[in-house]
């Protein structure tokens, strides 16, 4: 009898344990301090002569939480963006949106739907409804753009569905300023949040996209459509007044990425845009790029390559067709140079460019990387020189260097320095605009990454 009392308390312990254990599988929760300091000396643009350079730190506080259930997943990630000390440390006033400040970053839940579609052979089909990152092959088109301290969210619904080596996705999104009894249009443009990183100034009315992608035996390719829509609009001096209708663009493009013999890689894509732009003017505009990599040895990566993103004549003072290529909603800061002069909240002009690179990474150990890029980077059209003439296209060289150190799998140094030499293309006011600038541009981080799983799946 003693036996059998203590076979039952121990199998009801083990039941208590089994469904406590459960519990914790269904539930994840992660947390992230990321600092990171920055000494700005020519950053995004040349500096002037008579400026001083920056020095600042800047950190971001993540936490999420994400529960599986019975054909459904929750998860959010809240998420504090701010540089120190740019709240007094007697201060209980709310941080404003100029300066970041706490903000939700993803909050989404996907709904599984195998066991309703009519075929149920397809491995996979879910629908992911709310705000969320939306990201692609490498990221030159859409991405999360985590180099940035608030990366970048979508508030969209996207179909899922992926069977064996396929996968399929339909997503759309429609933004509005606030609840309305009446469509008054869509006010995309906000001065404390500006959109994007691609110097657009505006965020879309509306959103749809499909991509298509299929793994092969060499690597993987991909087809891309995605539509944004910008509220039309009409000036009455400088008051702009927003209309209910929109001006349409349209992103199609292949993606393609293989690798030979294990050694030698090759990342390939081109995408046209047409349509109209955010102003209304007809679109024609591509983009075309090749990244190679070789493998040399065990440690040793390097590779050529180059960018073609097409641009406006700028002999033309107001060109019936906009032929600028606009990368979208993707991540900048991995291709055109970590100083992050092109596609980024700093314009540039409308000739578009070409980035011809050299890149090169050392794995000194498993947990220390060494990168060097070099860059040389030129306008894909003509810069006007202001008096009916034209400037020398190339615009100037960058160098960056970077390390990576992983002190454990939740800890991560990492350290880069970047210098620019510009040309007086550059600081001409056809492109950056600055005068008297220094001769060279200089750049430097130093980052501090913890990033902790609080409770694994």
């Amino acid at each position: 009898m003693k036996n059998k009392k203590r076979l039952i308390i121990f199998a009801a312990g083990c039941l208590t344990l089994l469904s406590t254990i459960q519990v914790k599988a269904q539930l994840t929760a992660g947390a992230q301090i990321r600092n990171r300091s920055e000494l700005r000396s020519g950053q995004g643009a040349p500096i002037a002569l008579t400026a001083t350079p920056a020095f600042f730190i800047s950190q971001r506080t993540r936490l999420s939480l994400g529960y599986t259930g019975y054909r459904f997943k929750l998860y959010t990630a809240v998420q504090d963006v701010r540089v120190w000390g740019q709240d007094a440390s007697t201060n209980n006033r709310t941080t404003t949106e100029a300066l970041n400040g706490i903000m939700l970053h993803e909050a989404w839940g996907e709904i599984m739907l195998n066991d309703t579609m009519p075929d149920r052979k397809i491995q996979n089909v879910s629908l992911k409804i709310g705000r969320q990152e939306i990201s692609y092959d490498d990221q030159k088109l859409l991405g999360g753009l985590d180099w940035l301290q608030q990366a970048r969210r979508h508030d969209a619904i996207v179909l899922k569905v992926a069977n064996k080596s396929w996968m399929f996705d339909v997503g759309a999104a429609y933004n509005q300023n606030k609840e309305l009894a009446s469509d008054a249009g869509y006010v995309g443009v906000n001065a404390a949040y500006p959109a994007g990183t691609n110097a657009i100034g505006t965020m879309y009315k509306s959103m749809q996209y499909a991509y298509l992608g299929k793994k092969f035996f060499f690597g993987n390719a991909s087809l891309l459509c995605f539509k944004d829509d910008f509220s039309k609009y009409t000036k009455a001096g400088a008051v702009t007044n927003y209309g209910t209708g929109v001006w349409s663009r349209i992103t199609t493009g292949l993606y393609l990425d293989a690798t030979i013999k294990r050694k030698f890689n090759i990342v390939a894509n081109f995408y046209h845009q047409s349509g109209t732009d955010k102003d209304g003017v007809e679109v024609n505009a591509n983009l075309a790029s090749v990244t190679t990599t070789m493998q040399f040895g065990r440690k040793f990566f390097a590779g050529l390559g180059f960018d073609y993103l097409s641009g406006n004549d700028g002999t033309v003072a107001a060109p019936t067709t906009n032929n600028r290529f606009d990368p979208l909603y993707g991540t900048p800061h991995k291709f055109w140079g970590y100083m992050d002069y092109f596609y980024v909240a700093s314009g540039f002009g409308k000739q578009g460019l070409v980035n011809m690179f050299f890149k090169m990474k050392y794995n000194a150990k498993d947990n220390l990387t060494f990168f060097v890029d070099v860059h040389g980077f030129q306008a894909a059209n003509k810069v006007s020189n202001g008096a009916g003439g034209v400037r020398n296209p190339y615009l100037g060289t960058e160098i960056d260097f970077m390390v990576r150190y992983n002190l454990t799998k939740i800890i991560n140094f990492e350290a880069g320095y970047s210098a620019m030499f510009q040309t007086s293309t550059m600081t001409s006011p056809q492109v950056k605009s600055i005068a008297s600038p220094m001769p060279m541009a200089h750049w430097a981080y130093l980052q501090v990454n913890i990033k902790p799983n609080l409770l694994a799946k």
